[in-house]
């Protein structure tokens, strides 16, 4: 799992996601990240550091 923070309409809310079940990530301009069950949430990160974090996560999962 990574670590979000979710934008709220009042405030941020850090979270974690299951990244193996991520479907699609797009900026316009926020990230908005689209699970294959349908959920979509918009984060404060951008698809580039969320994508870090997905290879880092993976990395210290298969250790490479």
């Amino acid at each position: 799992m990574i670590t979000l923070t979710k934008l709220d309409k009042k405030l941020s809310k850090k979270f974690y996601l299951n990244c193996e079940i991520i479907e699609t990530i797009e900026e316009n301009p926020d990230t908005t990240i689209k699970l294959m069950n349908g959920k979509t949430y918009v984060v404060a990160e951008s698809s580039g550091e969320v994508f870090q974090k997905i290879l880092a996560y993976k990395r210290s999962i298969y250790g490479r």
